[in-house]
């Protein structure tokens, strides 16, 4: 199969399996190509993998995975699907062997999120409505259903979360999406959005630099490594991820790891930022 209509065929996987229903408008906006292609490649995908995408539903305007469904494109890791969706996989065709050059990433283990749980979600978060779930969490393992409203998946560069409303703790919190069980019952309108989330729409600018303990020439590295300006990195984020920024950042903002080299960076500002952190 050719390499533009495999990635088509991906796209198709992709939006079908993990959003549960699927338009030409998916294939028009990410490929750039018209409505008649985009029937047209759905068809062959159809024809290809007959049973997957069975006849246009009118009632929902568009074609519904089978209960029945296989994957031949895509992998069972909705990593995937919300890389795609945040824009931080590829938008092109695959690079030409000729033009590669050795390379590789490290990838974390994939999580429990199924498609049963990622639909209810994305309607939730497009339509603005309240969502029925039952999550289990480190300080309540036994699991409780709980009424959401989410309004955001973020990726805090380990794992996935999903930012919502929490009716049972009247705030705005973050969700792991590998902790929720069952399929979310998709409930009525919600009036709480991303509009009213305090922290998420609170820019807040992290300032570190090296370890104070490093010598001279140890605190130049870091100093280049990370492009510093007057010896410091001025990082400006949401409030709601600046805990998450750090951790990425290796920043341990409770106590000094004893090691310099082991710590490298620190927080100048925490005493400015710390009402955010967690």
């Amino acid at each position: 199969m050719e390499e533009i209509q495999q990635r088509r065929f991906w796209l198709i996987e992709l939006i079908a399996y993990w959003e549960g229903r699927l338009t030409t408008t998916h294939l028009r906006e990410f490929f750039g190509i018209s409505r008649q292609q985009a029937s047209a490649d759905i068809g062959r995908y159809r024809e290809t993998h007959p049973g997957n995408l069975p006849d246009y539903q009118h009632s929902d305007r568009a074609y519904l995975p089978s209960p029945e469904f296989e994957r031949h494109y895509i992998s069972a890791d909705v990593a995937e699907y919300l890389n795609w969706m945040a824009g931080l996989s590829a938008r092109s065709l695959p690079t030409r062997p000729s033009c590669q050059l050795p390379n590789l990433v490290l990838r974390h283990p994939a999580r429990n999120v199924t498609p049963q749980l990622t639909r209810p979600l994305v309607r939730a978060i497009r339509e603005q409505r309240r969502v029925e779930v039952d999550y289990g969490s480190i300080a309540n393992p036994d699991r409780e259903g709980r009424i959401i409203a989410p309004h955001t998946f973020v990726n805090t560069g380990l794992r996935w979360h999903l930012r919502a409303w929490c009716e049972k703790n009247q705030q705005y919190r973050d969700f792991v999406l590998s902790r929720f069980h069952g399929e979310p019952e998709v409930l009525d309108k919600s009036p709480r959005s991303a509009k009213g989330d305090t922290a998420w729409n609170t820019e807040i600018t992290l300032i570190l630099q090296p370890d104070l303990r490093l010598s001279a020439e140890q605190k130049a590295v870091l100093e280049h490594d990370y492009s510093m300006e007057g010896g410091q990195l001025r990082l400006q984020t949401r409030a709601a991820l600046a805990s998450y920024l750090l951790k990425e950042m290796q920043v341990n903002t409770k106590m000094l790891d004893g090691r310099p080299e082991a710590q490298q960076l620190v927080l100048v500002n925490y005493e400015d930022v710390k009402g955010w952190l967690f």
